[in-house]
């Protein structure tokens, strides 16, 4: 088969590289496909916002999923709600949604003990 050493591993490492940058393409283009579906039925899902499809796909993978649930929650989300859509912790959540506030993609509000994050429309 192939030789553990030499220009088998070599190879091996490159098309590992190779699947890797894939999975990334593959990501982007899903986001491309929602965004595209979300037009054809005339809905606008991202209009005047700070984030756009090409912010979007500059983001990297975890923030863009968090980004993405925010987008499509027009009246703000809590890293709770965040959560429980993208299956992931709560406090995990809550980080990528504080990077997204100090990168200046999102706002965010407090409501009593509850923080409100959200996308600032113009």
């Amino acid at each position: 088969m192939y030789r553990q050493d030499g220009i088998g591993k070599k190879h091996l490492d490159t098309l590992e590289k190779v699947r890797e940058n894939l999975e990334k393409l593959n990501a982007k283009v899903d986001v491309l496909i929602e965004l595209r579906k979300g037009s054809e039925k005339g809905v606008q899902k991202l209009p005047d916002a700070p984030l756009d499809v090409i912010t979007l796909l500059s983001l990297p993978d975890h923030l863009r999923k968090t980004a993405l649930v925010i987008c499509r929650n027009s009246h703000g989300a809590t890293a709770e709600q965040v959560a429980e859509l993208t299956n992931r912790a709560r406090a995990m959540e809550s980080s990528y949604l504080n990077q997204l506030v100090t990168m200046g993609y999102l706002k965010k509000q407090r409501k009593g003990k509850k923080a409100y994050f959200y996308i600032e429309r113009e």
